[in-house]
């Protein structure tokens, strides 16, 4: 019971509290983020202290390219999703979440760094206010407008995502930052049912989609070890960064803000700037699966480099 508590932040968070104006939405020294130029309302996920005491391996970072270390063993994801398991859309008042049936192996992800069968549960979206941020995660100090995760679960460990989600090596989560560009079609088919979800709550059916196609061509990725960006912020997530993001329009971006964080009836705010704080590396190391730089060591240097320093 105490496990389902702490979840509930996750797919409902915030059921009947208020915004609290006059506060900046993250706390960045990146100049490249140019957060001074905000003025925006923080979201009542963020009103409390979003640290988890003794944490030291919390998400998002910043992830710095020349210091991530080329692993040759990782291989490409290998990634088989059934559209027949979508089954709905719904603004859960921080985000607009799509769903799929778990309950099989149809859905999943597996290789590169994951040694289980981890099956889709959900994806989600991350956005700012304007283009100039949105993205949780961030790359050599640059900010995308809005940024893609893709949630699994580890079937062959756990039983359920309420079980995986508080467990080590519970979750794996797939990040695609999103960047102005091209239209992107597959994208458009959920941006269309947006009208059914603009206020907290509201549900919409949707049965068929393959969220395969909001990836990137290029298998290029960064992994770490992390946690969720949201309550209740466990320490269970694999995270795979793909290098490259997705094209969207500008006006694809801009339907992300016509939804809201509040109920009908209530006052309306508009769903923007629902990302969490940038977090400290700490002794985490950042591995990709290409190499970053020519001059870039393989893992295995790495670790034998480091044997003989101790």
């Amino acid at each position: 019971m105490k496990a389902r508590l702490l979840l509930l932040p996750l797919f409902a968070p915030f059921r009947g509290r208020k915004l609290r104006s006059g506060q900046p939405g993250r706390f960045c020294s990146l100049a490249a983020c140019s957060y001074k130029l905000r003025n925006v309302e923080l979201h009542p996920l963020w009103q409390s202290s979003s640290s988890v005491t003794g944490g030291t391996k919390q998400s998002p970072i910043d992830i710095q390219a020349r210091s991530s270390v080329f692993d040759p063993k990782l291989k490409p994801l290998s990634i088989c999703y059934d559209p027949t398991t979508c089954l709905q859309i719904w603004n859960n008042g921080y985000s607009f979440v799509v769903e799929f049936d778990d309950t099989t192996e149809n859905s999943v992800v597996t290789g590169g760094p994951l040694n289980n069968n981890f099956r889709l549960k959900q994806f989600h979206f991350h956005w700012g206010a304007i283009n100039d941020w949105g993205s949780e995660h961030t790359v050599d100090s640059k900010v995308f407008p809005a940024e893609l995760h893709l949630v699994h679960w580890n079937s062959d460990l756990y039983k359920c995502f309420e079980e995986a989600i508080m467990e080590e090596n519970g979750l794996a989560v797939i990040g695609v930052f999103l960047k102005l560009g091209t239209h992107h079609p597959e994208l458009q088919s959920v941006i269309d049912l947006f009208p059914s979800i603009k206020y907290k709550d509201a549900v919409a059916a949707f049965t068929y989609f393959d969220p395969s196609t909001l990836m990137p061509s290029c298998p290029d990725y960064w992994t770490y070890d992390g946690s969720l960006t949201t309550p209740p912020l466990t320490e269970s997530v694999t995270w795979i960064i793909k290098k490259k993001p997705i094209e969207v329009t500008q006006n694809q971006l801009a339907a992300f803000r016509s939804l809201f964080f509040t109920s009908i009836g209530e006052e309306e705010k508009k769903m923007v700037d629902n990302f969490r704080p940038l977090q400290p590396l700490m002794d985490r190391t950042v591995r990709s699966s290409f190499r970053p730089l020519p001059n870039v060591f393989h893992f295995e240097t790495k670790v034998k480099e480091h044997s003989h320093q101790q």
